[in-house]
């Protein structure tokens, strides 16, 4: 996993391709100069000159070759690209590993070309490890030729690898790398800038080099040790994504390849493993088995559907058109599990070539043909032709969620998903197959819920603590599940010690953190998009893949991995399936008898598969409780077993069931399924259900109405379902879709596990501080178990406190003795006055407390004397490096919001506007306060002065986009992206409905008391270079503040800030796990994330490495709550710091905990008028706080001899771990924190510098012309034209912020009318405000309109082109992201996610793709054409019109909130009929012109949605009347 995450990558990639086979040379110039107007997808190393890798794929120029060996026979001849090391003993040894393979192996070397270079053009990383590059020439056997030939230079290459592997050092053989073998195809690829491909490879330069198509990538790697094999394409794919689950594929690789078996390979078959390699990316690996199932005579298409399947679940029209589809998915996922994640994937093999996308469509790919050639690319206008080749074009398309385009070079056809999908599904008779090989768990037997309890309330309650539940698991997890099924929110932060520092007993679970996307994949959303994941999972062997037929396996099927009792008992008594149970058990106070028990337990289980068993059962029930006999724990069994099964290679031929009293939660669930459990049988969480609806006060409560009177089944079904729920939402946060794909992935990282453990039982997974050994662990499952066995009888479990604060539970560092030494040392509530002997209590405290986080297990050592602290800097400098975390305006009231930002002014700090948009009366100073500190113009805060700002010098850019206007982007000094947060990454914010009171919703653009949730990914961050895209657009807009991207610490941070930093952003934040939150599900708070010293730590260290430290500033937060947690992050590489929770204490917070409630009893985090009137705070109590802690820092510095921040920042070597005893291990080793990487420059001066800049931009010569300049600054009237390419990127941001600057968003009363032509790069239009008006005549890519607050953009083909624009896809993916105003007119289709966060835009489409109108809170959309699934999920307000010429529309829309009706007002036929005649006369569209024509007939075919906070709207509802004079608009 480590070497996993070091390498991640995303990029820009596409294909030219001839449809009548004519090679030619114009292809490669083509290919090249596309790769060139991709540049800004890829990155460039800290030189700036090593790109991050560049290549084409080709076939084979035979005749620049034949120039220099004449002799060549092109039908018996393969060629191979060779990558050598630069030593020339090396070389020669390497050539002579390839020479003694081949006459071995009866083949012929022909001969070796030195392929021309140019050294001087590669980049300074690059050139450290510049191979030498060769072209060997082989000839085959006798008579081999064609597929044949291929197959043999196949296995000649494996065998070489082989080979080098067994006889070169690892760093050598690395170096000697076959690019591509093949008597078809051959790769130049390198670790290159696009623009220099073709200057570095000279071949590609010369004439005589034809093909008849070529495949071109541009990679961004996130990380920046440039290794030239990963550059792509590679043999068979060039791949632009991120493959979530490959430690999982890894694990299943390894177990099965030993089984791949067809004849075509003669019994050959172990020669070609090993088939994958941890070491390569995700792109090599999911290559290396593309290409043996190709070479095994698979076609590309069929291996490309196989391993990356379409969602065919619940799919319209695949049900109704394509139903041998489903049934050839349904059959091959017995065999092979998908490679899931974002990707955009360009093969070929020679003969054909296409593109395939990912089942959730999350990387852009459009196409264009012409009758003669086919174009696949990233983006539009990649060759600059748009409006002189227009005619020409006959077809533009795009491709969407799980489909596919394919051109047969030898038939010369040319072919689309439908037609595809069918051609490869009939080819075999799946259906008949999936019946013999298929049953569902259905036919194995009833399932049924027990109605009584399996134990008396007694026992149970002994088996509850024995395995380690505590009250609070009981009660508010398994208890509100049961009533619920939802999993329950709580609030705040996790602040109780790490599992393995806690001196409590812990299940082993809880020494986990789930991992989660950020940056280079995104998170999915579960509620909006749930219909393509997937929680079913298969029982049974799997088969050969090589050899697929009827008699393939015999599986189970299971909609779910949770499984009921009674299901449990018909798969245990299966004779198909042979199953076996294993009781696990290990013997109480025998030492070493846990490992033991672990091992005999494999051995036990590897003899009974070996004997044909095809199902497992681990079961931890006992059959009478016994002192002297304890559960191994689960998980640990689980992860044992699987590990061993894969050792021994035979994972694939069993399952296994986990059934476990131990899994109560969506935590333990998914950790059971993650480390290879593929069924769980939770019996202890159905029996807590059943005797909680039978106690005795559950039906009293139900009697007084307190809780719903649900039945005892219905309680389980509860459990089962918010299990099942929280499975998908842990998915869905690392971005995999399908269970199958998780199962097995460990994506886990485990802090406080050693080594024996590890690799024992959880191979491969990150765990960097050591801890408990297998003999902890063995006392710790010991302990848990005697709680079953209490010398009195027990009449309640224990209550541990993990969640609340409890008076013996567990330490939470955030407490109620805290908080009141806090606030008497501030002065809260006693005119401001400091109190410097209470703040030293304040220290004292903390220095008493037990050790809760990893800083508490180090201390400073210094390399010099004490100096006076006089001589330290002062405390002004100190604290101009403080912030505040992104709290929004509605999880906490606007007293403690405005009084936070008021005080940061005040420091010379910073404070954070949190995702809720900001007032911009905030934005103006204070000239009105009296004598006793109030002002009228605030009238509800207190302690104020003359001069005092409540403006937020960081404001946040979330995924909900709320409040994101041209004019909030101008007010910032620095813009956040937040990624994600500490208390839930991987999640959206989410806003209870009670919380949205009329001013929140007026300042978020959405209706009052309608729950808020943003979505869990930004939608227009799904990979790395999308980042770098936002990025762009807000440094387009305000080029005058910094931008800082907000990450959250987990294993792998230091690769993604390192794409961060190379994506242009300014400041990277990184936060700890431990963050607090307004309202959060508690499995989100409590296991997902990292410490923030590792996260920082990792972060510094990749960074200085790279050489890219300087050029961002660093920022932590993540508990900080004094004076010694700044200096310990400074020392750990921080240059500010940020404090969450503590600052809300210092307002006057109590703790309470009840935040999610809208119950604050002191009015910081509440929006009742009632509570807020309570709340306490004023700025100078913060002011005092902040205060305090940089004179900590300063006293703690001068003891350490140190003057100023500056010198000691980035000095982990000051660092050393404490001697502290901690209650269950000596086994932690903190050296990763100690580890110093070496200098990294002056913070001060990384703090200084300027704002990253975009360079030269079509906007800047917009604004250059002064009659441009004129119209803005004295609001009249210009009319200008510009020429567009696709290289100008959020092109007109600039303008439209220059707009925003003079005049706000609402302002300006003249009028910018630009006219531009070409195609429109990434982000066309963005952040468009009033009176900028736009027509483009071209096309544009992804993100149009996005975050547009005003004016209006129309978009039409050139005049010329053949196509009906109706049918030609001419905008990209998530155009109007986050719009608040304005208007759009596109004169043809749209891509996926239409208008997604729209929240007040008017927009007119010809057709979109899937999830049109998502989370849309405001606005109206139409669209004339045809959609995609998934319509309208999460739109809580706002108008759609979809016109349905075939009636198909209503199975596409997702209709858990919004209503589906004809248009039957006056009111709502006018808005239509008056937008579409609008759209006529901006694009001329010929659809719009022919449904005017005819309107009575045409809006009789024309769908409205309606969510309900619009039902009463006079567009809507008949009864309600439209206001005189009123505009025939939806209101915001």
């Amino acid at each position: 996993m480590e070497e996993i995450l070091a390498e991640r990558d995303a990029c820009g990639v596409g294909f030219i391709a001839s449809l009548k086979n004519i090679k030619s040379h114009s292809i490669i110039q083509q290919a090249l100069q596309a790769l060139g107007c991709m540049e800004h997808r890829g990155a460039c190393s800290a030189d700036n000159d090593s790109g991050d890798g560049a290549g084409l794929m080709t076939q084979i120029p035979w005749r620049l070759l034949k120039k220099e060996l004449p002799q060549l026979n092109e039908l018996t001849t393969g060629v191979g690209m060779v990558f050598m090391p630069n030593d020339d003993q090396l070389e020669a040894q390497c050539k002579q590993i390839l020479e003694s393979v081949c006459t071995k192996e009866g083949v012929k070397v022909v001969g070796w070309r030195k392929v021309p270079v140019d050294h001087e053009v590669v980049g300074r990383f690059a050139k450290v490890t510049e191979p030498r590059i060769w072209q060997v020439l082989i000839e085959g056997k006798a008579g081999q030729v064609g597929d044949e030939l291929e197959r043999e230079l196949f296995v000649v290459r494996k065998l070489v690898e082989n080979a080098k592997n067994a006889m070169l050092p690892a760093d050598v053989g690395s170096d000697f790398y076959l690019c591509s073998l093949s008597s078809r195809t051959i790769v130049y690829k390198g670790m290159l800038r696009s623009a220099v491909v073709g200057t570095f490879y000279r071949d590609l330069e010369n004439t005589d080099f034809e093909s008849s198509f070529a495949i071109y990538h541009r990679r961004f790697s996130t990380n920046t040790t440039p290794k030239w094999p990963l550059a792509q394409p590679m043999r068979v794919l060039g791949h632009n994504g991120e493959i979530n689950t490959l430690q999982g594929n890894l694990n299943w690789v390894v177990s099965r390849e030993h089984e791949l078996k067809n004849p075509i390979w003669k019994g050959r078959e172990d020669e070609l493993t090993p088939l994958c390699n941890a070491a390569q990316s995700d792109s090599a690996n999911l290559d290396n088995v593309a290409e043996l199932l190709v070479r095994t005579g698979v076609d590309p298409q069929e291996a490309l559907m196989l391993l990356v399947p379409e969602a065919y679940r619940n799919h319209p029209d695949l049900v109704k058109e394509y139903p041998e589809v489903i049934d050839f998915y349904e059959f091959f996922e017995g065999l092979q599990e998908g490679w899931d994640g974002p990707a955009l994937i360009v093969f070929s093999d020679g003969k054909r070539v296409g593109a395939r996308l990912d089942r959730n469509g999350l990387r852009p790919a459009r196409f264009w043909r012409t009758k003669d050639m086919i174009y696949v690319a990233s983006e539009v206008g990649v060759l600059g032709d748009v409006i002189s080749n227009a005619e020409n074009i006959v077809q533009k398309g795009r491709l969407g969620p799980g489909q596919m385009v394919c051109a047969d070079l030898e038939k010369a056809t040319f072919m689309e998903t439908g037609a595809i999908s069918k051609m490869v599904a009939s080819s075999k008779p799946y259906s008949e197959w999936l019946k013999q090989c298929l049953r569902r768990l259905s036919d194995l037997g009833e399932s049924t819920y027990l109605n009584e309890p399996m134990y008396d309330s007694a026992t149970m309650l002994r088996l509850q603590a024995a395995i380690g539940m505590g009250a609070e698991d009981a009660t508010m997890v398994v208890e509100s599940q049961a009533q619920t099924g939802v999993e329950p929110t709580y609030c705040m932060g996790d602040d109780i010690p790490l599992a393995v520092l806690s001196d409590k007993p812990h299940m082993l679970f809880d020494y986990f953190k789930q991992r989660f996307a950020q940056v280079t994949n995104p998170p999915i959303d579960p509620l909006r998009e749930g219909l393509v994941m997937s929680l079913e999972m298969r029982l049974g062997a799997r088969g050969n893949l090589l050899a697929p037929g009827p008699d393939s396996y015999k599986q189970v099927l299971l909609d779910s991995p949770i499984i009921l009792e009674s299901e449990l008992q018909a798969v245990a008594s299966d004779k198909d399936l042979g199953t076996r149970l294993f009781k696990i058990f290990f013997d109480v106070g025998k030492e070493g008898s846990l490992e033991a028990s672990l091992r005999k337990l494999c051995a036990d289980v590897e003899a009974a598969v070996r004997a044909g068993c095809q199902c497992v059962i681990l079961s931890d029930r006992p059959d009478t409780m016994d002192p002297s006999k304890a559960p191994i724990p689960a998980l640990l069994a689980v992860g044992a077993v699987h590990h061993h099964l894969i050792r021994t290679a035979l994972r694939s031929d069993t399952s296994i069931v986990a059934d476990t009293g131990a899994c109560f939660s969506t935590h333990h669930a998914a950790m059971l399924i993650g480390f290879g459990a593929h069924a769980i049988c939770p019996y202890l969480g159905y029996e807590t259900s059943r005797q909680w609806r039978l106690s005795s006060r559950t039906q009293s409560l139900i009697k007084a109405g307190k809780v719903p009177d649900i039945s005892v089944q219905a309680s389980q079904k509860n459990f089962k379902k918010s299990l099942e729920k929280g499975v998908l939402k842990i998915l869905s946060k690392m971005g995999i879709s399908l269970l199958s794909c998780y199962h097995g992935a460990q994506i886990f990282e485990a802090y406080g596990l050693g080594k024996d453990v590890v690799d024992l039982c959880f191979r491969g997974t990150v765990s960097r501080i050591g801890g408990m050994s297998l003999a902890d662990l063995q006392r710790e499952a010991e302990s848990l178990w005697a709680k079953g066995f209490p010398e009195k009888a027990m009449t309640k479990l224990e209550d541990y406190g993990f969640i609340q604060s409890r008076p013996k539970g567990e330490y939470h560092s955030n407490n109620q003795e805290m908080a009141k030494l806090l606030h008497k040392a501030i002065g809260l509530g006693n005119g401001s006055n400091a109190n410097p002997d209470a703040y030293e209590a304040y220290q004292r405290h903390f220095q008493e407390a037990p050790v809760a986080v990893l800083r508490d297990c180090l201390e400073f050592k210094s390399d010099r004397t004490p100096v006076p602290i006089d001589e330290v800097e002062p405390a002004a400098a100190i604290m101009e490096r403080f912030c505040t975390g992104g709290m929004s305006l509605g999880a906490i009231s606007r007293e403690t919001h405005e009084t936070i930002a008021i005080a940061m002014n005040r420091i010379g700090g910073k404070s954070n506007s949190g995702e809720g948009g900001e007032d911009p009366t905030r934005w103006l100073l204070l000239s009105d306060v009296d004598g006793d500190g109030k002002s009228a113009s605030v009238p509800h805060l207190r302690g104020l002065r003359n001069g005092d700002t409540a403006t937020s010098k960081i404001k946040q850019v979330a995924s909900g986009r709320f409040g994101v206007t041209p004019e909030y982007i101008m007010n910032a000094d620095q813009l956040e992206i937040k990624i994600a947060q500490g208390a839930k990454p991987g999640e959206g914010g989410q806003l209870p409905g009670q919380k949205v009171s009329p001013y929140i919703a007026q300042l978020r653009r959405s209706k009052p008391g309608v729950p808020l949730i943003s979505p869990p990914p930004h939608h227009d961050i799904y990979s790395i270079e999308d980042l770098a895209q936002l990025i762009y657009d807000l440094h387009q807009v305000n080029p005058k503040a910094k931008v800082s991207v907000k990450l959250v610490a987990e294993a792998g941070i230091g690769v993604v800030a390192s794409g961060v930093a190379k994506a242009n952003a300014d400041i990277i934040q990184v936060s700890g796990h431990d963050g607090g939150t307004g309202a959060s599900p508690i499995s989100s708070i409590k296991h997902a994330g990292g410490p923030m010293e590792m996260g920082l730590a990792e972060t510094h260290q990749t960074l200085v490495r790279n050489e890219l430290r300087e050029r961002v500033v660093l920022r932590v937060d993540g508990g900080v709550r004094n004076g010694r947690d700044v200096l310990l992050g400074a020392l750990l590489g921080a240059d500010e710091f940020g404090f969450g929770t503590v600052a809300m204490i210092a307002t006057g917070c109590i703790m309470a905990r009840v935040c999610h409630t809208n119950n604050c009893p002191v009015g910081v985090a509440s929006q009742r008028e009632e509570l807020r009137a309570r709340f306490p705070g004023a700025p100078e109590d913060l002011v005092n706080y902040f205060h305090f802690v940089a004179e900590e820092v300063r006293a703690n510095l001068a003891k350490m001899g140190y003057k100023s921040l500056d010198e000691v920042i980035g000095r982990a070597d000051l660092l050393q771990q404490r001697s502290v005893k901690l209650a269950k291990t000596d086994g932690l080793d903190l050296s990763f924190l100690t580890t110093f990487t070496g200098p990294s420059g002056a913070s001060s001066s990384r703090r200084n510098q300027e704002v990253h800049d975009n360079g030269p931009q079509l906007d800047d010569r917009i604004l250059a012309d002064a009659e441009v300049m004129d119209a803005i600054a004295n609001e009249k009237t210009v009319h200008k034209s510009f020429d567009i390419i696709n290289t100008d990127r959020s092109a007109l941001g600039r303008v439209a912020g220059m707009i925003a600057k003079h005049h706000g968003d609402n302002g300006f009363a003249g009028a910018v009318r630009l006219t531009l032509t070409g195609s429109g790069g990434q982000s066309f239009g963005c952040f468009c405000v009033k009176g900028l008006e736009v027509k483009l005549v071209g096309e544009a890519n992804d993100y149009v309109g996005k975050g547009m607050n005003g004016g209006e953009i129309s978009i039409v083909p050139p005049p010329n082109s053949p196509f009906r624009s109706e049918d030609a896809s001419l905008v990209g993916n998530t155009c109007l992201y986050g719009a608040t105003g304005g208007r759009l007119f596109v004169n043809g289709r749209a891509g996926e996610r239409f208008a997604v966060r729209n929240s007040l835009a008017e927009a007119v489409v010809e057709g979109a793709g899937d999830h049109c109108c998502e989370y849309m809170t405001g606005g109206c959309v139409i669209v004339l054409g045809s959609v995609g699934r998934n319509v309208a999920a999460g739109m809580t307000g706002g108008l759609a019109y979809f016109f349905d010429e075939d009636g198909s529309f209503c199975d596409k829309v997702n209709t858990e909130i919004v209503a589906v009706q004809r248009v039957i007002t006056t009111a709502g036929e006018a808005q239509l009929k008056g937008l579409i005649q609008s759209h006529f006369e901006r694009t001329g569209s010929v659809k719009a012109k022919a449904l005017l024509s005819n309107w009575e007939v045409s809006v009789g075919k024309f769908w409205q949605l309606v969510p309900p906070a619009e039902k009463n709207t006079p567009e809507v509802n008949p009864s309600v009347q439209l206001p005189q004079a009123a505009k025939v608009a939806v209101t915001a």
